[in-house]
């Protein structure tokens, strides 16, 4: 048989409209018939119960949070409400799985979806990385900024799916069982109660095309990701069994707090034997009509039944993000010096000095990175000039020198 005239055997397609054609003995075959066998097959044995389950690692809450407590400082309260409900979310699937397919339950156990509040850089996304890394699931992170309704510029709700898909290098039974972290779910708030001549497509339209995700359905997801086409092939994945935690800043919902719990109270009427307030901190008194009052709709506000918040960083927390992790910036630095058989030390004076800008500036503990780097930036930039040396010391006069350099004066918040 000639070379141009080679076929695939399955669907007829010549050598030339295909990527790969793979010859047999007395047959051909190409990718794209390949790739629909393979699905073909993982239907059938899941259908006969024959389909490996994926396993995971599931841990009690209190070894969960022991866990977390090894890369998150402080956020005490979040990570004891995370533990409690991945714990029952993962639980649920175990019980889920290991029941006979023939036996009845009268009790049916429903997933607890999970948001976080908490202003930038307190650890929302760290706190959802380190859950999925301890639980060896896919986890993907998606941006909700990027999110409209089906038909505008800007990427589908579906798309989200397709990410964790894509961790999960296309198995779709595994990818039913992972984590998506939605990040700035407070970019996609209701702009106004007013009606509008322009439709929301980014805010409350986003809203609503997460509500059958989060609740749990069969979605048709684009393999690549990207818009949906008639001509495109779609894999379904089941949204049941996948935890979705939600992040986000919701800066001014203090306002909304202080409007319900009515902290300017005057009168005479007034009952003053009730609990005092901290008005440094409001958002552990958040509540659901908070997230109602701020722009969320109620459908999605009840999906999201497990409600926590991340405190603000304080000095204490800020200088112990530094320091104790298992992952800390400055254990980070000193391997990065030590690859380099440099032994870098830092006194005690610059950490203080470091945690001081992060909170002058209020850049959280993402700040932290920026500032170390603008300190340590000149001597890993001349590390050669360090080969003749195995030490580097890093005192306050070093580090405000190197700050002196730099315009970072500029981002001091009046």
């Amino acid at each position: 048989m000639a070379k141009d005239s080679r076929k695939c055997s399955f669907c007829g397609r010549d050598e030339k409209s295909v990527d790969i054609l793979i010859s047999g003995t007395s047959a051909h075959i190409c990718e794209r018939c390949i790739e629909q066998a393979q699905l073909i097959v993982k239907e059938e044995r899941i259908a006969k119960g024959k389909h490996k389950i994926p396993s995971f690692k599931l841990l009690k809450p209190i070894a969960i949070k022991e866990h977390l407590d090894k890369y998150v400082i402080g956020q005490e309260d979040a990570k004891k409400v995370l533990s409690v409900a991945v714990y029952n979310h993962y639980k649920r699937i175990a019980h889920t799985s290991s029941k006979d397919s023939s036996g009845h339950d009268d009790v049916e156990l429903e997933k607890s979806n999970i948001i976080l509040v908490g202003e930038t850089g307190t650890g929302k996304t760290l706190l959802a990385r380190t859950i999925a890394r301890m639980l060896q699931v896919p986890f993907c992170i998606a941006d909700a900024t990027v999110l409209t309704e089906a038909g505008y510029v800007g990427e589908d709700v579906e798309s989200i799916l397709a990410r964790l898909l894509q961790v999960a290098d296309y198995d779709v039974t595994a990818a039913e069982r992972g984590i998506i972290f939605i990040d700035e779910v407070d970019k996609i708030a209701r702009k106004s109660d007013n009606p509008s001549l322009t439709r929301d497509v980014s805010g409350e339209g986003v809203q609503q095309a997460l509500l059958k995700i989060l609740e749990g359905a069969v979605v048709n997801v684009p393999p690549q990701g990207g818009r949906k086409h008639p001509e495109q092939k779609m894999i379904q994945i089941n949204t049941q069994n996948i935890l979705f935690i939600c992040g986000g800043a919701f800066d001014g919902i203090e306002k909304k707090i202080s409007s319900r719990l009515q902290t300017n109270l005057i009168g005479y009427g007034i009952n003053k034997e009730h609990d005092p307030i901290e008005r440094d901190n409001l958002l552990q008194y958040i509540a659901p009509q908070d997230m109602r009052s701020y722009g969320l709709i109620p459908e999605l506000v009840g999906r999201l039944p497990v409600l926590t918040y991340l405190n603000p960083l304080d000095k204490d927390t800020l200088r112990q993000i530094l320091t104790q992790p298992q992952n800390s910036l400055i254990k980070q630095y000193k391997k990065l010096f030590e690859l380099d058989n440099i032994k870098m030390v830092i006194d005690d004076e610059v950490l203080d000095y470091i945690v001081d800008k992060a909170i002058e500036f209020k850049l959280g503990a993402r700040g932290l990175r920026s500032i170390c780097e603008l300190i340590m930036r000149d001597a890993m930039f001349n590390i050669t000039s360090h080969e003749k040396k195995d030490k580097l010391h890093i005192d306050i006069d070093y580090a405000r020198k190197q700050l002196s350099k730099t315009n970072i004066s500029r981002l001091k918040v009046a």
